[in-house]
């Protein structure tokens, strides 16, 4: 058998959603946010895989034969099925974050080990060895921030922000590092001043519906008014909303985030694809733990300008691959009509969800799937899939050369 059912764990942040993941998943919605759906072998929440002797954990059959599911190339190189898998539903802002390089995740991560920190320790910065790249494909209109805005642009928020002259001799003298950090490392009260000011002047337009989401000012009204320490400690990741560029994308376009490359969601639905790992650096905008000097470290403090990806059509138009430079992962949609048959042998293990329709999917084993459902392809599985309707699926693998 090389043709599974997948069932994904639902990740329930205080940021997410209620209702989308649910009615994706045809399930009734949780007391608790439904933020992340989770596809794949990561230990601390493995997909569950249909086998003949019932449920098993993705990671421990994985281990039952390893070459043989996630494929010998693949194995050989990573020793571990090397993505994860997701569908978001950002309903809040999530924090301001940055993600380390494979070496610098080691050297972390082994640090923290010898410092005896448990690896669910809230102050713990480094949960695995390994980076963290990340595309996400937009699912709904999508906001988020990403990367530090062009000089130009940058250097004119601060002469027209009336709130951040103060600012403006810092990063002409010292570029982005020395903005960057100063405003992260002031004090509280320090940082109060500055943006207390600032947020009185916003919430009154942001409340009267005035303000656009292309302007950082909503961004920064809502994250004050979503706070529940915000009248007290203004969140300082307030600065990044200003200084970062806000990108709008539309459904089926895609964004990449490279190593060190600083970004936060701000709203909206998305299929996520990263490698497989937990390690994340927190700037604001969040009550988890944040550590200003290992932020510092990994952020590339250079211009972004902002690249939306649109894919590039394969199998004879009936799919979209959206390449990254990640050997990790590769995130493509498939979209298929009545008539219609894709066909592929798996080069690496793949995990397939169906966004809307139905299909059937035929190769070791024939599945029959509606919207929500998942399956696994380990290597060498030869498939075929047709649909009596109109079919969405987005699928993950490996990009094998």
């Amino acid at each position: 058998m090389k043709l599974f059912r997948l069932d994904g764990k639902i990740q329930h942040y205080a940021w997410g959603g209620s209702t989308y993941i649910p009615a994706l998943l045809g399930i009734a919605p949780s007391e608790k946010p439904s933020a992340e759906y989770w596809m794949g072998a990561h230990p601390s929440a493995p997909s569950a895989i249909t086998t003949s002797n019932g449920p098993v954990p993705m990671n421990e059959l994985i281990q039952q034969d390893p070459a043989g599911i996630v494929g010998p190339q693949v194995w050989q190189q990573f020793r571990e099925l090397p993505y994860l898998f997701k569908i978001l539903d950002v309903k809040d802002m999530l924090s301001i974050q940055v993600h380390p390089t494979k070496e610098e995740a080691e050297k972390g991560f082994a640090r923290e080990n010898a410092a005896g920190i448990p690896l669910n320790a809230p102050h713990r910065n480094y949960k695995d060895a390994n980076h963290k790249p990340e595309i996400m494909v937009a699912l709904s209109e999508f906001w988020l921030l990403h990367g530090f805005l062009p000089e130009d642009k940058l250097q004119q928020v601060l002469l027209d922000t009336p709130e951040f002259t103060s600012l403006v001799g810092i990063y002409e003298k010292e570029g982005y590092y020395g903005l960057y950090k100063s405003v992260m490392e002031m004090p509280q009260a320090l940082a109060n001043i500055i943006l207390r000011p600032l947020t009185d002047r916003l919430i009154p337009d942001y409340r009267a519906g005035k303000l656009s989401k292309s302007d950082p000012a909503f961004w920064a009204a809502r994250a004050v008014l979503n706070d529940p320490n915000g009248a007290d400690n203004l969140d300082r990741g307030i600065f990044s909303i200003y200084f970062f560029n806000i990108m709008h994308v539309q459904p089926g376009q895609a964004v990449f985030q490279d190593a060190g490359i600083p970004h936060a969601y701000l709203e909206g639905q998305n299929v996520e694809l990263m490698a497989n790992s937990d390690n994340v650096l927190r700037g604001g905008l969040t009550p988890k733990h944040i550590d200003v000097p290992e932020l510092l470290k990994h952020t590339r403090f250079e211009a972004v300008h902002p690249k939306v990806l649109t894919g590039d059509s394969i199998s004879g138009g009936l799919e979209k691959i959206y390449p990254t430079p990640a050997p990790d992962f590769v995130v493509s949609k498939i979209n298929i009509s009545a008539g219609q048959v894709y066909t592929y042998t798996t080069k690496a293990a793949e995990i397939m969800i169906v966004m809307s329709g139905a299909a059937t999917i035929k190769g070791s084993d024939t599945l029959d799937l509606h919207k929500g459902q998942c399956v696994m392809a380990a290597y060498g599985e030869s498939y075929e899939i047709t649909t009596s309707g109109n079919v969405e699926i987005f699928k993950a693998t490996v990009p094998v050369k």
